[in-house]
């Protein structure tokens, strides 16, 4: 559709859009012409106007009023019309220094980089963490007592995780010997998820040698949860309060509710990571096109990152109002999903 504007409408359009974003107010005719220099009369911008509006790409919020982007002019401004900022040497060394705290867990660092952009963007941030899941070297069940068992995990790195599990009070150390054999033979450096389908598959099938008892306790011990460290937090959410700053009416707050209860769901958010999941770069869903929260009035910026195999294990950005400073904000959550990238192989 941009090449179906003329330079005038794309500088009458960038100028209601940008003033939009700065004010939140319409704009008229009369401000524009005292504003640019195109020698046309409030007239001839208003009839340049009109035919903005007649393409979907401007509304106007009272007969009177001026005119205001629709999310679908606003979609055009920012894949089009939009120059994207640069970060000052300032902000880039407080997203580094933030993300860069040593002696934190991989979740932690990822909390306070959640709460930095928070604050840098004045909008809520989220963040859906990774889940660390390292290649396993070595498995042993141990009994510790009728009824539990001890999972002992040696990883590639020479991290060593226990989980307890529940067992059959009645279960012979043989099973556990016969089961930590087999998890072994099947292992070769891969983690437990990439065995999970397999190990499944070859139970199903009855391609191992497994007796009944066995097979279980392999299929009930490569199942167990994670440990906290790695399971807990999954989503991390700060600045919820920036959501209520800009909320002028009742219908507003309401509305403001409904999307905090949204982001306090986290199998919505997670959808999130299956809608970036082949995306390339920051991704930006305005309004009713975010089939998350499906709610006009809001956007959402959210740049995936990825761990040294190029495979997306989480992502981070914010979400504020429709009228965002986007040429400042894209290029932040841009950098600090590459510095929390550069870190999640380090954990």
């Amino acid at each position: 559709m941009i090449t179906e504007l003329n330079e005038r409408s794309r500088e009458i359009f960038r100028y209601i859009v940008s003033s939009y974003l700065d004010t939140g107010s319409p704009v008229g005719s009369r401000t524009i012409s005292k504003s640019i220099d195109l020698n046309l009369s409030p007239a001839s911008i208003r009839n340049t106007m009109a035919d903005l509006e007649e393409m979907g790409l401007l509304a106007a919020p009272h007969i009177s009023a001026g005119r205001l982007p629709t999310e679908r002019g606003l979609r055009l401004y920012i894949d089009g019309l939009m120059e994207i900022g640069a970060l000052t040497k300032q902000e880039r060394l407080r997203i580094e220094a933030e993300c860069n705290i040593k002696g934190l867990s991989i979740n932690e660092v990822i909390a306070n980089a959640s709460g930095m952009l928070s604050n840098l963007s004045a909008c809520a941030s989220l963040v859906i963490a990774p889940k660390i899941e390292k290649p396993v070297k070595q498995i042993q069940f141990v009994n510790l007592e009728p009824g539990k068992a001890l999972i002992i995990m040696v990883m590639q790195n020479g991290m060593v995780e226990n989980r307890i599990m529940d067992i059959p009070r009645d279960l012979p150390e043989t099973a556990l010997i016969q089961a930590s054999n087999f998890l072994n033979s099947k292992l070769n450096g891969q983690t437990l998820q990439e065995i999970q389908g397999t190990i499944a598959l070859d139970i199903k099938d009855n391609k191992t040698q497994l007796d009944k008892i066995t097979a279980n306790l392999v299929a009930k011990g490569i199942a167990v949860p994670l440990g906290k460290e790695q399971n807990d937090s999954r989503i991390i959410i700060r600045g919820q309060s920036h959501l209520l700053e800009d909320v002028k009416a009742i219908e507003d707050l309401e509305r403001a509710r409904t999307l905090l209860g949204y982001l306090e769901e986290q199998k919505n958010m997670l959808k999130l990571v299956d809608n970036v999941s082949h995306a390339q770069g920051v991704q930006i869903y305005l309004g009713a096109e975010n089939e998350i929260f499906d709610q006009s009035g809001w956007s959402m910026i959210l740049s995936p990152y990825r761990n040294a195999d190029e495979k997306i294990v989480g992502a981070i950005g914010v979400i504020g109002p429709t009228r965002l400073d986007y040429d400042r904000i894209i290029p932040m959550v841009d950098y600090t999903s590459q510095v929390i990238a550069r870190l999640v192989d380090d954990y």
